[in-house]
């Protein structure tokens, strides 16, 4: 099994494209205005209207608040260096300080940022799925 592809709902598409490229991310080719996406090293990391979305996978259902949903993305690298620099170039892009770099319990070393609208990012060393 596979992972191909992770939509954010996006409130603003422009503005979430922003962020991801000042983060320093690839956005290919193919996008445009109502949508992008990020090649992220063999899938794609997508910006779609959150109310288009909505229509299409979630017909009828409220619209999630802003903010946290429940769900994080997470960033694996291979070294603390590697984890304080990507954790720093997503904060200077506009990502919210939502937990420092700290060890864990798991053995590692993690913190958590949030996107401009909200969805979080967990960027970690000392995983195996690095």
């Amino acid at each position: 099994q596979r992972v191909s592809i992770v939509t954010l709902g996006a409130r603003d598409v422009a503005a979430l494209r922003s962020f991801y490229a000042q983060w320093g991310w690839t956005e290919t080719e193919d996008a445009n205005e109502g949508w992008s996406a990020f090649d992220v090293g063999g899938w794609l990391l997508s910006l779609y209207p959150i109310d288009s979305l909505g229509d299409e996978a979630a017909p009828g259902a409220p619209r999630p608040e802003a903010g946290w949903n429940g769900v994080t993305l997470a960033i694996n690298v291979q070294s603390e260096a590697e984890l304080v620099g990507i954790f720093d170039a997503a904060v200077a892009a506009g990502a919210e300080l939502v937990a420092p770099v700290t060890r864990r319990e798991w053995g590692g070393m993690s913190g958590y940022v949030a996107d401009p609208e909200g969805h979080r990012w967990e960027l970690a060393v000392g995983s195996e799925f690095v």
